[in-house]
C-alpha cells in the first residue's frame, strides 16, 4: 500500500466521502449519495466553523477514509475542552489495513494539540466490531448515550 495522507476534506472529496458513509447497512438506510446538495451545504457549514475538522485519508490519489473531529469547549471538568469523533469510515478495500487506527490516532493527536482533556465518540449498538476496535485503542464504554430524532 502506498503512502497515506490525512488532510482536510475538499469539495471534490465529498462524493467519495458520502459513498463511504452510505456503504454499510446503517448508512444505506440514511444516506443519499445520488443527491449531493445537502452534503455540499453541510460541508460549507463545517468549513466555516473553526471547531470542525472534516478530514480524509488519501492513498495514491484516492480517498480511502474519513472522519469528523469536533472541538467542544465546556464548563464541566474544570472548564475542559473535549473532542467528539464522528463519521469514521474506511473504504471497503482498506478495511483491516490499519487505516482506521491511523485515523483515530490522528484524531487523538489533533485533540491533544487543541488542548482537549477528553476524546469521546458514540457507536451504534449494532456495530460490535467497531466497539472492539475502539476498545483496542483505549476507549472505554463508560457511558450510555441517548439520541432524540427530530
Amino acid at each position: 500500500m502506498g503512502d497515506l495522507e490525512i488532510r482536510p476534506t475538499t469539495a471534490e472529496d465529498i462524493p467519495a466521502v458520502v459513498a463511504m458513509l452510505a456503504d454499510d447497512p446503517l448508512g444505506a438506510q440514511r444516506e443519499s449519495p445520488g443527491d449531493l446538495g445537502p452534503y455540499m451545504a453541510a460541508f460549507e457549514r463545517l468549513r466555516a466553523d473553526p471547531n470542525q475538522h472534516l478530514v480524509v485519508a488519501v492513498r495514491e490519489g484516492r480517498v480511502v477514509g474519513t472522519l469528523q473531529l469536533t472541538i467542544v469547549p465546556g464548563l464541566s471538568r474544570r472548564g475542559a475542552i473535549r473532542s467528539i469523533v464522528e463519521g469514521v469510515r474506511v473504504h471497503g478495500d482498506e478495511r483491516g489495513s490499519g487505516l482506521g487506527t491511523q485515523l483515530i490516532e490522528w484524531a487523538i493527536d489533533e485533540s491533544r494539540r487543541q488542548g482537549c482533556h477528553l476524546v469521546q465518540l458514540t457507536s451504534d449498538k449494532t456495530r460490535t466490531d467497531a466497539h472492539r476496535f475502539y476498545e483496542r485503542l483505549g476507549f472505554s464504554a463508560s457511558h450510555t448515550g441517548f439520541k432524540l430524532q427530530l
